[in-house]
């Protein structure tokens, strides 16, 4: 017999069979075996007998079939008036004239038994290899993302530094506005000015929001390591990073820190491509 195993992406673990109508009663034993090792993502398995396998139950002709078969066409002949007959050749090339052991209709137990430990031990062959390959991807997918995080840290080491300067930038400018504006037909209010100055530094801190990142990227390098699947925790917290990063977009009044944001969306969306390879 031969096994043959694909998988490919999938949110959570969708195991599809395909057996030659005898097997079928060992469908669910063998899914089970398949989820053993396949945690997420939608696994394609084909089982096929070969010609010659000792193993694989022998077709039977069936009786009924072929009776029914020249029954029909000497009917048809009569009420049709039509000539001909039917050959070997043609009663071998209709549906159902050969018939194998089907569902529950094994010759003994001993036949169940014998089978269910071949077609187990082939299964789990063949899943070792897919486990092998996914295994090596995995790493190589791994050592990406771990290099998106560190440039994610980079970008966001540099708004840790320009965050305190938003404020005094806002400042200057608001003040440089206000004296090209001034014309001496009205007085500076230099307390209105501060509160100003002071609801915008409320409105634009992102102090709590970087504090989460940070956070988040060490969970993430956390999780990478692991040897255990973590591929939906990982979507969880990309999810959560882009919450984060979305917020200080909102926040920043500030050309520099909005493009660090840019950049930031841009490396998240790659990472989040890459998780739906990851189990």
């Amino acid at each position: 017999m031969v096994f043959e195993v694909k998988s490919v992406n999938h949110r959570y673990c969708e195991v599809v069979l395909r057996l030659p109508r005898e097997w079928t009663c060992f469908e669910d034993a063998l899914r089970r075996t398949v989820q053993q090792y396949v945690k997420r993502g939608r696994v394609d398995v084909f089982v096929t007998k070969e010609e010659g396998d000792d193993h694989a139950p022998h077709a039977l002709l069936n009786d009924h079939a072929v009776k029914m078969y020249l029954q029909a066409a000497q009917e048809i002949s009569q009420r049709y008036g039509l000539d001909g007959e039917l050959t070997v050749k043609d009663l071998l090339s209709f549906p159902d004239v050969w018939i194998t052991p089907d569902h529950g209709a094994f010759a003994d137990d001993s036949d169940v038994d014998e089978w269910g430990p071949v077609l187990e031990k082939g299964l789990r062959s063949a899943l070792d290899g897919l486990t092998a390959m996914r295994s090596m991807e995995g790493k190589h997918l791994a050592a990406d993302v771990e290099q998106r995080l560190s440039k994610l840290q980079a970008l966001h080491a540099e708004m840790l530094q320009l965050a305190p300067t938003v404020v005094e930038d806002y400042r200057n400018k608001l003040k440089q506005r206000l004296s090209d504006l001034h014309d001496g037909s009205f007085a500076f209010d230099e307390h209105k000015f501060g509160m100003e100055i002071a609801i915008f530094a409320d409105r634009s801190n992102i102090d709590e929001e970087l504090i989460r990142l940070q956070s988040h990227f060490e969970q993430c390098k956390g999780l990478l390591r692991a040897d255990e699947p973590v591929g939906r925790k990982l979507d969880f917290l990309i999810q959560e990073m882009n919450r984060e990063v979305n917020t200080i977009g909102s926040k920043a009044n500030h050309l520099t820190l909005v493009n660090r944001v840019v950049e930031m969306k841009a490396e998240l969306e790659k990472i989040r491509e890459q998780l739906a390879n990851i189990e």
